[in-house]
């Protein structure tokens, strides 16, 4: 066994260079085209993996689970992606220019994309999919709102004209995470973006196979013979995505030792997220190779503000002065090196990292609670705390945030579900006793939350919010200064100031953050440590 772990701090020093990620200069308009042609490489071999969480949405513009993003990233493609260093790169474009005003950008598709159904890839297809992207995505609606028109120049050629700068657009082309700007045909990106698709054809080098899906037991993919990889070696999420598998089997098995003996007995090839406290009994097994990822996740308590007592700025306050982000990670046991906390907002070690408004928050003051409850007026109304089963870390974790909201005062009802189907009610505005819920906890990758733009959980636009729902004006007032500010110095402080007031206006609290760990089979190579799990790259030999 080969414990694999690549320097995390090299992630935040490619950040730190860049320039604040998105306080950057203009980008080039295209990509290097010198390196050498990857061939299409054709296996006949069968991947088996156990996914972290089963999917049950296919929809990743509508669904903001990551599973479902994950499960875009096969099936779909980007117009640009991010490299190893966080740099955009062109995906699905040939390149790209800007108008020395900064209001035109004009993008050129590659040759020969093509639709799993084998309809070439055009300028409306790409128009349609930003729009509907735009209308669920936090950055994407900001930058809608930017936008005076997306016109077709031919048929791979097309302009987004904007009636004033907006700073990130290749930044938010190329975002990484939910919600992904991934292409679709544009009889399927039409579909109401509040409702769900109902055709799953995309461009990407795997193809999801309806027929053989079984709800419950699999999800299968099968190479796209017809994908047209970048001549680019892998690199990140751009580059070369080269099918190496003719098959691909997402095997849904909810119980954390079943997929370890699973995985030990060689009936699973490659396991994307092994419980720490699991760990040690991988540990040492011949052949067998363990991944840390570069990039962490943060742990979310998601306050709902549609109903009570979470509509009371007061006692969303009580609630993250009473929760103890020290106690909480540590009760999940494992070795410390796979967790931290801190108070920011915007990732421990990101370009925005700030404690700015932390105080004593997230520290466990129960009594500091139990008197902003009683200001507030709290007439000890439950709170409905979602718990997932079949996800070990979010079974856990609202035993612990359930015990500390009640020393602070809180009364809580516990419903548990499976993780998938919290998930899924996650979307519901009823109230609790109508189907919904007052409280959830969930995660979000390093690369959702880099700043107040990509952050799902910072956007407070009312209705059109995430599920939690947050409607704050002067969130919403930051966040557009911070999409107008080309400044990196003026970017960080407009940051600092929303970490600051998010503090007060509490969207959501964060929990502290975790590395995954992945085990590779025996025989099994390539896995890229990319920020979103994915599959191309990925090789099986003989075990």
């Amino acid at each position: 066994m080969s414990l694999l772990l690549p320097d995390a701090q090299c992630a935040r020093r490619w950040l730190t260079r860049r320039g604040l990620l998105l306080g950057g200069a203009a980008l080039g308009a295209s990509f290097p085209f010198g390196a050498p042609t990857f061939a299409q490489a054709s296996t006949a071999r069968t991947l088996r993996v156990v996914t972290e969480v089963a999917v049950k949405s296919f929809d990743p513009i509508w669904h903001g689970s990551l599973v479902t993003r994950n499960y875009g990233y096969m099936v779909y493609d980007t117009l640009l992606s991010l490299d190893a260093k966080l740099q955009p790169q062109p995906q699905m474009l040939e390149r790209w220019e800007v108008s020395a005003d900064k209001l035109t950008y004009t993008f050129r598709l590659r040759e020969g994309l093509l639709w799993h159904d084998g309809a070439p890839v055009v300028s409306d297809d790409c128009i349609a999919s930003l729009r509907r992207w735009g209308a669920r995505d936090a950055m994407g609606q900001m930058m809608m709102s930017s936008l005076s028109e997306a016109r077709t120049v031919d048929d791979r050629t097309f302009q987004l004209v904007f009636k004033e700068v907006f700073g990130p657009v290749i930044e938010a082309l190329a975002k990484p995470s939910v919600v992904v700007p991934f292409m679709m045909p544009k009889r399927v990106a039409e579909t109401d973006p509040y409702k769900e698709i109902k055709e799953y054809v995309g461009s990407g080098p795997f193809i999801f196979d309806k027929s053989q899906w079984r709800p419950g037991d699999r999800t299968v993919f099968s190479k796209n013979k017809a994908y047209r990889p970048r001549r680019e070696p892998p690199s990140g999420l751009a580059g070369g995505k080269i099918a190496n598998v003719d098959r691909i089997e997402w095997i849904e098995m909810p119980d954390a030792q079943t997929q370890v003996s699973a995985f030990l007995n060689g009936e699973i090839d490659l396991l994307e997220q092994i419980p720490h406290d699991m760990l040690p009994t991988v540990d040492g097994q011949k052949g067998i190779t363990l991944v840390r990822g570069d990039y962490s996740s943060q742990f979310v308590f998601r306050p709902n503000w549609l109903h009570p007592p979470f509509n009371k700025q007061k006692i969303r306050q009580a609630a993250m002065m009473v929760l103890d982000q020290k106690e909480i990670m540590t009760s999940l046991g494992g070795d410390p090196k796979y967790f931290k906390t801190c108070k920011a907002f915007f990732s421990c070690e990101g370009p925005y990292a700030s404690d700015a408004g932390a105080g004593g928050r997230i520290e466990g003051n129960a009594e500091e609670a139990r008197r902003l409850l009683q200001e507030a007026g709290y007439d000890g109304t439950p709170v409905v705390l979602m718990q997932g089963v079949g996800r070990p870390l979010f079974e856990d974790l609202p035993l612990v945030v359930k015990a500390q909201l009640e020393r602070g005062g809180f009364k809580v009802k516990l419903v548990t579900a499976e993780y998938i189907t919290v998930m899924t009610r996650a979307i519901r505005k009823e109230p609790p006793d109508q189907g919904g819920w007052n409280a959830i906890i969930h995660g979000w990758s390093e690369m959702d939350i880099l700043d107040p733009l990509m952050n799902p959980s910072m956007q407070a636009n009312c209705e059109k919010a995430r599920p939690g729902w947050p409607c704050d004006a002067k969130i919403e007032q930051l966040r557009g200064r911070f999409a107008h500010e080309t400044d990196p110095a003026q970017r960080k402080k407009i940051a600092e100031a929303l970490q600051a007031y998010a503090m007060e206006a509490v969207p959501y609290v964060p929990l502290g953050e975790w590395y995954g760990v992945t085990g590779l089979g025996k025989g099994v190579s390539g896995w890229l440590n990319a920020p979103v799990p994915v599959y191309w790259n990925v090789t099986k030999g003989n075990a």
